[in-house]
């Protein structure tokens, strides 16, 4: 496995990789790896001949400072990690690498960007699709990998493939858990023990709203239990809830409104963001 930092390297790397005709398969990080990201790099040996993991913590996606100053940098651990599931080369630019000058580009998502995350985080999606769209043209990707826990930020990736008119391939992956339920992420590491215990009780709260509640309740009426299970419970301060159609991320009004209806949630724990989705159909 080789470590890259620049991007001079990597082109000149790749530029091999292509010449023998090989497949490049591309799995985007901030890093702080875990069993889900392993999950999209064995999932992307699969279809790639050759994968790349990036690592790059991008300031420019963080409406939040102190969580930029907080988001976890294990590069080290990182690169170990990805070692172990056999990845062919890490990409791990700096700040000034990425960004020798201030980037200036804006993207707009229109709807998709209208709701959820998109209202609560402005300028977020844009910073993603500024960085995701260096990465695409630094590693011109066949195929890219990318969790669905972060539902929306899916679509939005997509929506940019389209905008872009880029032959990119965007491959979703499915959600990895803990043992106990919870959706693993970088930032799960940050809360205390005592919430790190209670945290399972966003997949549960989910999960009965989709196997058992709605069979009896309207989709307004599931809304309103799953937030008030939350909001009755201290150790969780509730940031939405939202029942959409899984294409477009458009409220639904009953459950026979689309084909396809995903529940997605934010929640804070000890200053931690937490997110999660839930298949309806």
């Amino acid at each position: 496995m080789k470590v890259l930092y620049t991007i001079k390297d990597i082109k000149e790397e790749l530029a091999k990789v292509r010449s023998e005709n090989k497949t490049v398969g591309l799995v985007p990080t901030m890093g702080a790896l875990h069993k889900g990201h392993i999950s999209l790099v064995a999932k992307a040996k699969t279809q790639c001949d050759v994968v790349v993991v990036s690592v790059f913590v991008n300031p420019i996606q963080f409406n939040n400072q102190h969580d930029l100053e907080t988001y976890p940098r294990t590069l080290d651990e990182d690169v170990e990690k990805l070692r172990n599931a056999d990845c062919d080369i890490v990409f791990a630019p700096t700040v000034e690498e990425m960004y020798p000058t201030q980037p200036t580009e804006k993207y707009s998502f229109g709807i998709l960007e209208a709701v959820m995350e998109g209202i609560r985080r402005p300028g977020h999606f844009s910073g993603v699709a500024v960085v995701v769209r260096r990465l695409f043209d630094i590693v011109e990707p066949n195929k890219a990998f990318f969790g669905e826990k972060d539902f929306q930020q899916l679509a939005i990736i997509k929506n940019l493939v389209q905008q872009l008119n880029y032959g990119i391939e965007i491959v979703p992956c499915p959600i990895i858990r803990a043992d106990d339920g919870l959706a693993l992420s970088s930032r799960n590491t940050r809360l205390s023990s005592e919430n790190r215990a209670k945290a399972p009780k966003i997949h549960a709260t989910l999960a009965r709203a989709a196997e058992e509640l709605m069979r009896t309740m309207s989709v307004a009426d599931v809304k309103k239990w799953v937030m008030d299970v939350f909001a009755e419970d201290p150790a969780f301060e509730p940031e939405y809830f939202e029942i959409v159609e899984d294409l477009t991320l458009q409220p639904v009004a009953d459950w026979n409104a689309a084909n396809g209806i995903v529940g997605c949630i934010a929640v804070w724990m000890d200053d931690v963001r937490l997110i999660d989705i839930i298949r309806f159909k």
